[in-house]
């Protein structure tokens, strides 16, 4: 006797479960989402080689005193703050591909002014806040300096980010810390730039970048965070992206 059997299920029919990609699966990556990738990457090189092009167009604008003796309170700048031995003028100097635009002084910590410099236009800043924590300087003048900075960090409306270099080998001084409730309570944009990482190889470096990280986010303290070396030229792309976004060189 012949018996009718049940007609097979095509193999990728919709009433195969088996056969229906599981939405737990891995997406696989196509040739269009590939072309996408690198579009976006070219776009970010493209974007970071013309925002370090503006930066070199950086000059020395006026040095002041106390923040009452700033520019007017309108445009953008961008602050680069730390403590007297990280590397900042250097920092500047290899962001603006300029040796000497940013003087360090021979006895850290005894330049009190502050210093602006204009990128293309007075309206768009970059400003070298003066080194802090460091022993050389009197009490009552490292009192009266906090207490004027917090006041810039948390009043000033024309800045837009805090760039904030601590040295490698000891990240995140009492200091640092202070800056970085002073900006959170300012609601400030704050990137930290890790300085001297030369001074590691690469593998103890990005251990320190991960280090920093975790005690971070164990302040609650919301903050950018990079490697950076003024000596080998590494990091400047990032954070020229960096400057590039808050100081809105796409629209200026």
């Amino acid at each position: 006797m012949s018996t009718s059997s049940k007609p097979k299920t095509p193999p990728f029919s919709s009433d195969s479960k088996k056969n229906q990609p599981s939405s737990h699966e891995p997406k696989l990556e196509t040739s269009d989402d590939t072309t996408k990738s690198l579009l976006n990457h070219e776009r970010i090189d493209l974007e970071r080689t013309k925002a370090r092009q503006r930066l070199q167009q950086t000059e020395f604008m006026l040095s002041a005193p106390t923040f009452r003796l700033c520019p007017a309170d309108e445009g953008l700048e961008v602050a680069f703050a730390g403590r007297s031995n990280a590397g900042k003028s250097s920092a500047i100097n290899a962001l603006t591909n300029q040796r000497q635009l940013a003087r360090s002084s021979k006895t850290p910590g005894r330049t009190q002014m502050i210093n602006f410099f204009q990128i293309g236009t007075p309206e768009t800043r970059l400003v070298d806040l003066p080194g802090y924590g460091y022993a050389a300087v009197p009490l009552e003048m490292k009192k009266e300096w906090q207490v004027e900075l917090e006041e810039y960090l948390v009043s000033r409306s024309s800045l837009a980010g805090l760039v904030l270099m601590t040295d490698i080998r000891r990240p995140l001084q009492f200091f640092d810390e202070q800056m970085l409730h002073w900006a959170k309570d300012g609601d400030l944009p704050v990137h930290i730039l890790l300085t001297k990482a030369d001074k590691f190889k690469f593998g103890a470096a990005k251990n320190a970048l991960l280090k920093t990280k975790l005690e971070l986010e164990k302040l609650e303290l919301p903050c950018s965070i990079q490697l950076f070396s003024a000596l080998r030229k590494e990091g400047i792309d990032e954070l020229a992206g960096i400057m590039s976004d808050w100081l809105a060189f796409d629209h200026t």
